[in-house]
């Protein structure tokens, strides 16, 4: 039950924090609201890595715990549960965001159909390429690094400054989920564009980290 408690505290917290930032720094600092934003979801990770790592591994998110199952480092059964707790902790922290917000008509939510600035807009087809293969090399970073006892003491930070990097080229596209539940808490209360484009980011995340998976137990876990 203690690692159902933490993925759920995990994720209330990068919800509450994270896209919280997101929300403020996009409103009150676009020009730095990139910056601000990347930062706060790694740092965010690092600090939930270092706290919650040691009694959950703290995946905080169904794209990693998807991943670590197919790589057999997980019972499908403990995987459900792990993302079942991650989703109501996203929905928790979503809330408790709004009410500190004083509205919830913008929580940090992920979308597409932006302009990048070379002149594209962002299609659901490129918004569904972008999250696979973000969330397939985030998940990648963290299956390698986890692997091995000797990167204990660095495995947190690593993730979190891959998050950061991810989000740093992925916010132009789509705000940068690679994370179900990340998405789908502010999503949900949200409503209008965000939630009608949600499954985006269920699906796309879902499948980079299976691909992850697969990835790992073909190639890096044969070559230990």
């Amino acid at each position: 039950m203690k690692k159902y408690v933490a993925e759920f505290t995990g994720t209330l917290f990068l919800v509450f924090i994270a896209c919280g930032v997101a929300a403020v720094s996009g409103c009150k600092f676009p020009e730095a609201g990139y910056i601000a934003t990347a930062l706060a979801f790694g740092l965010t990770i690092v600090a939930m890595a270092y706290s919650i790592g040691n009694v959950s591994g703290c995946h905080v998110n169904p794209a990693v715990s998807v991943g670590v199952c197919v790589a057999g480092k997980m019972t499908v059964a403990e995987c459900v549960k792990y993302i079942i707790s991650q989703f109501l902790g996203a929905i928790c922290g979503a809330i408790l965001l709004g009410i500190c917000l004083g509205n919830f008509s913008a929580l940090g939510a992920n979308g597409f159909g932006g302009v990048l600035a070379n002149g594209t807009t962002v299609t659901a087809g490129m918004a569904i390429i972008v999250e696979i293969i973000l969330t397939f090399a985030f998940v990648l970073a963290i299956l390698g690094v986890t692997d091995k006892e000797k990167n204990a003491s660095v495995a947190g930070l690593v993730i979190g400054l891959t998050l950061v990097v991810i989000h740093l080229i992925g916010i132009p596209f789509t705000g940068t989920s690679v994370n179900p539940a990340r998405s789908f808490g502010p999503a949900l209360f949200q409503g209008g564009q965000a939630l009608a484009q949600v499954w985006v980011f269920i699906i796309a995340p879902a499948i980079g980290g299976a691909l992850a998976g697969v990835f790992y137990k073909a190639v890096l876990k044969e070559n230990k």
